[in-house]
């Protein structure tokens, strides 16, 4: 009699590694922190570095929209002190070192976060550096361009024509520099909610079902960053976070993670 043919068993499946190269523990994960707040700092020195001998021409270009909105016949800033002058043009090299370096950072911060996420999300790297840096500098474009022209001269005014103000460097130089900053940040909520929505930390239903909290955090975030406390500024600044939280909306709901049929199922049992 002949023997049975034996089946040869095909080798066993490999599992699946995960796509997601490098798990670093919480040292290592502090010293690549490290590694990239000094990275950042240095940026920001060479950008200082680049701006500094034009510390006084970009002090008066940043001004305009403060010196246009003085009374007739008043077309000057006041100084209390004669070290004055130079910490504020030195606070003009260090913004402005952080404003030329800011692709660089947000470089920086990519690279960060980027061993723990999928190789395909990876790949978009080039993509949202470009869409946030471009929408940082719009933000302060667009303060400066389009909001500072109105605001001021809205301020000056609800004092009354009977009133002069008498306004120094350092505090002018801190309220438009506080503003161009918080619209550049409020402009990256789009895409700081469309990764984060990609990445599936956050989805479209859910930044709906908390639209209202959301509103409440932006008015109170707002009146944080606002560096004075009268509601046409609060306003200048609460309600483009509200119409950039709105666009993340629909962005996470256009690129947002799909849900498995698991997790559908899930949800489906768990109402």
């Amino acid at each position: 009699m002949t023997e049975p043919a034996t089946k040869s068993l095909p080798p066993p499946e490999k599992p699946a590694e995960p796509e997601s190269e490098v798990r670093l523990s919480f040292f290592e994960h502090l010293q690549e922190l490290r590694k990239r707040l000094i990275r950042a700092l240095l940026g920001v020195a060479v950008g200082m570095a680049l701006v500094g001998s034009f510390c006084e021409r970009i002090f008066r270009w940043v001004m305009q929209p403060v010196l246009k909105s003085l009374p007739e016949g008043q077309q000057y800033l006041h100084y209390t002190g004669y070290i004055e002058p130079f910490m504020v043009y030195l606070k003009v090299a260090l913004y402005g070192g952080i404003f030329a370096a800011a692709p660089y950072v947000l470089y920086q911060f990519w690279q960060f976060i980027a061993p723990g996420l999928y190789k395909k999300e990876r790949k978009i790297v080039f993509p949202f550096l470009a869409s946030a840096t471009l929408l940082f500098y719009g933000g302060a474009a667009f303060c400066y361009f389009l909001v500072m022209p109105y605001a001021f001269p809205a301020l000056a005014a609800i004092a009354g024509e009977d009133m002069k103000p008498i306004l120094t460097m350092t505090e002018q130089l801190s309220l438009v520099l506080a503003m161009l900053l918080g619209f550049g940040i409020i402009f990256e909520v789009p895409v700081i909610i469309a990764f984060l929505s990609m990445i599936g930390l956050v989805s479209a239903d859910f930044l709906a079902k908390y639209r209202r909290h959301a509103i409440v955090a932006n008015v109170t975030l707002a009146a944080i960053i606002t560096p004075t406390g009268d509601p046409f500024n609060l306003a200048l600044m609460a309600v483009p976070m509200i119409l950039f939280y709105e666009i993340g909306i629909v962005l996470a709901r256009i690129l947002g993670k799909k849900k498995s049929a698991a997790d559908v199922a899930d949800d489906a049992m768990a109402k």
